[in-house]
């Protein structure tokens, strides 16, 4: 039995409760969209502007609790959306960034495909928590999943996924394991005792927490 890798993220959102998907549709990034209109169960929201939409996904994030997820396209798409992962990044919130990439024969080719854009996997390796390119359709899955896992594992931030557009509706085998849901961690009455302890001495006690306190759900 085979399956699309395309249809492979899907798989992998729907695990982890994953409801909705901000983007904006493009030539490298269409078999995605189809693979979103066949499942029926996403809600698409559409933006105008790279940016916007990976911010949307960031707001989204930060009040679900759920991974915030964003589809851009190649070259100029994924350069619109640098600001936003970076401040994606800087307020920790889980998000899934996935982009398309030309054909992968031209990758990095310097041969001016549409859309190309020089080293454009350096550009998001240096602006996102981690990044990923998928070199073989059949890495999809597991890709995939390990760019879910690093985004939801504390501190929270936004992980990259390129993926080139002929490597999107690859038929590969249907993966056998999905991502799932990455714990929060609870610290215990050891590691809370000395931070109790002061607040206890202390006449006017303050506590001065990140963005990662409003992000965990106990």
């Amino acid at each position: 039995m085979k399956i699309m890798v395309a249809d492979a993220l899907l798989k992998e959102l729907e695990q982890i409760g994953v409801d909705t998907v901000f983007g904006i549709i493009s030539i490298h990034n269409i078999p995605f969209y189809d693979a979103l209109q066949r499942h029926g169960g996403f809600r698409i929201v559409a933006g105008r502007h790279e940016g916007a939409v990976v911010n949307m996904a960031d707001g989204y994030s930060r009040v679900s609790g759920k991974l915030g997820v964003a589809l851009t396209s190649t070259g100029t798409g994924a350069g619109n959306a640098a600001g936003a992962i970076i401040e994606s990044w800087n307020g920790g919130a889980p998000l899934l960034h996935v982009t398309g990439q030309v054909a992968s024969p031209y990758v990095e080719t310097g041969r001016g495909y549409i859309h190309d854009c020089k080293d454009q996997f350096g550009m998001l390796k240096s602006i996102s928590k981690e990044a990923y390119r998928v070199r073989r359709p059949e890495q999809a899955p597991a890709i995939f999943r390990l760019a879910i896992t690093q985004a939801m594992t504390p501190p929270g931030g936004p992980v990259s996924v390129e993926i080139p557009i002929d490597f999107q509706a690859s038929l590969i085998s249907v993966p056998s394991i999905v991502a799932t849901g990455v714990p929060p961690r609870v610290p215990s009455d050891a590691e809370l005792r000395p931070a109790v302890e002061k607040m206890l001495q202390a006449k006017r006690p303050i506590i001065w927490a990140g963005s990662g306190a409003m992000l965990t759900r106990v």
